[in-house]
């Protein structure tokens, strides 16, 4: 199976029905395949061929609808950025991948010069926003003017996208994810039942870069019906965006969903269309799940537990199993196409009830790292993926994640390594030493917390900090909160003991994750 093999069998089976909607550009299924085929000829005469990577750097349109199909039908591989990297993050990511090609909308086409200075493998840019090109960029109109290709249909197990995650070394990873990998999970979610409305449109406001939503968009594809796209989620956008073009269902992080259900004007929306939610990230508190309940009624409920790696999607919890207050707790139980065990350090399956880490198994897991066999080898153990996740699984199969043993904190639904973010606090002046955790947050689920001992003499402010570390990482990576201390704990090996330091921010709490 190859991923543009669903907009073939959408143009046969409903070739005049819409496609995507963006705005006010209604775009059909049998639109949509010609402009795939005239930009993928396009990017075949930039030099685009089989297995070479092209960039998109750009907020959700209907265009990177296009080109991610596009990208496949030339036969090549997408290589979706971060939008809220910093310039130096987006270049590692290309020039580590071998990225030749690289799309971008207005909102970045300003960051293209700190780029381009940083990732001199970057040989073409193609402008695909609304307003004038910029210099020394090619227009996205120049792509569609090549005539058409036929579809490379390649599929199967070649490498369909690389998907930069962070690093626990301090760099970013290239996840590798197949064809197959992508299908099989997407597939699996859809098998389900609980994922997607059949034939219903889909509306992405999660931006379409992060893997969520693309699997998300890879199901309506194989399931039919259309996309609803916005550029970005804003409560008031998505709104007018359900109610004006009938959305049926969307995927959200539950920051997204709290904003959304206690936005003023959510009870005088026309969201009757709307039926189905699905998010992911971290499980819904209760008094989020409160106020969809009162806010949106009739909606139904589905999380998603997973990770890049998995293509994403591991286990899910069905809408029934958000009416028991334990269920709704948990992650759900393994998806239709993943194996899930918890093991203990050895690779052992524990007994039912007892804590070690999820490990899963199936055809969706990653081919592996670009570039880095070593850290493919320690994650992916006789075709078992680790997940750096501590969980328990009861009796029936669900799933409690309640503790991290990878070094990562997942924030709106981001995930942040802390050894990213005190590479970067370790260059201010006035740090001598700082660990980085994930404590509890209302808004966020949970927030980057920096603790720091500083140099003799110094101060510090959280904003001084924020600063500095905006100008080397993501703005959602820097501190939200700030702690001074005299000195870290450490082990006897010198380790520093950050169970110690996030101790008494989860005290009361059966688990150490949001």
């Amino acid at each position: 199976m190859h991923l543009t093999q669903s907009l073939h069998r959408n143009v046969q089976q409903d070739g005049d029905g819409v496609a995507t909607i963006f705005g006010d550009r209604v775009t059909t299924w049998a639109e949509c395949a010609e402009r795939v085929a005239r930009v993928a000829a396009g990017l075949r005469a930039l030099g685009v061929g089989a297995g070479d990577r092209v960039a998109i750097l750009s907020l959700n349109s209907d265009r990177y609808h296009e080109l991610l199909l596009a990208i496949w039908w030339a036969g090549g591989v997408v290589n979706p950025c971060n939008v809220r990297w910093s310039p130096a993050e987006i270049a590692y990511s290309l020039e580590d991948s071998g990225t030749t090609v690289l799309c971008v909308d207005d909102t970045f086409a300003a960051t293209v010069p700190a780029i381009q200075a940083a990732a001199p493998v970057l040989s073409t840019v193609v402008h695909v926003g609304e307003g004038p090109t910029p210099d020394g960029m090619r227009t996205y109109g120049s792509l569609l003017d090549e005539g058409t290709v036929e579809d490379t249909r390649r599929g199967g197990d070649d490498l369909a996208g690389i998907f930069y995650t962070g690093g626990t070394t301090g760099f970013p990873k290239g996840v590798m994810l197949s064809h197959r990998n992508m299908l099989a999970s997407s597939l699996g979610a859809a098998a389900s039942g609980n994922f997607l409305v059949p034939g219903g449109r889909l509306l992405h406001a999660a931006p379409m870069f992060h893997l969520a939503d693309l699997a998300a968009w890879v199901g309506r594809n194989l399931t039919g019906g259309g996309h609803v796209i916005v550029p970005m989620f804003t409560p008031d956008g998505v709104l007018e965006a359900i109610s004006k073009h009938r959305v049926t269902d969307a995927l959200l992080v539950p920051t997204m969903i709290q904003m959304l259900v206690d936005a003023p004007g959510v009870a005088e929306a026309d969201l009757s269309s709307f039926q189905k939610l699905v998010y992911g990230g971290s499980p819904i508190s209760e008094g989020v799940l409160d106020r969809v309940r009162k806010a949106l009624p009739g909606i139904v409920l589905s999380q998603a537990y997973g990770m890049t790696e998995l293509s994403p999607v591991a286990t899910l919890l069905g809408p029934e199993e958000h009416d028991d207050p334990v269920l709704r707790r948990s992650a759900g139980r393994a998806a239709p196409h993943a194996m899930v065990k918890i093991v203990d350090v050895d690779g052992k399956e524990v007994p039912r009830g007892e804590v070690g880490e999820i490990v899963v198994s199936g055809d969706h897991v990653m081919q592996g790292y670009w570039n880095k066999p070593a850290e493919t080898a320690a994650a992916v153990v006789d075709g078992w993926m680790h997940t750096g996740d501590g969980g328990r699984m009861d009796d029936n199969g669900y799933v409690f994640v309640v503790d991290r043993i990878k070094d990562m904190i997942v924030s709106g639904g981001e995930n942040v390594y802390s050894a990213e973010v005190e590479s970067a606090l370790t260059t201010h002046p006035s740090i001598a030493a700082c660990a980085v955790i994930g404590v509890p947050d209302e808004e966020w689920g949970e927030r980057v917390h920096a603790v720091v001992v500083l140099q003799p003499g110094t101060a510090l402010e959280l904003e001084d900090l924020r600063t500095h570390s905006k100008a080397r990482i993501a703005g959602y990576k820097c501190p939200r909160s700030l702690e001074v201390v005299d000195a870290l704990p450490v082990s006897g090996a010198g380790k520093v003991l950050k169970r110690e330091l996030r101790e008494r921010h989860w005290q009361g709490s059966d688990r150490a994750v949001n």
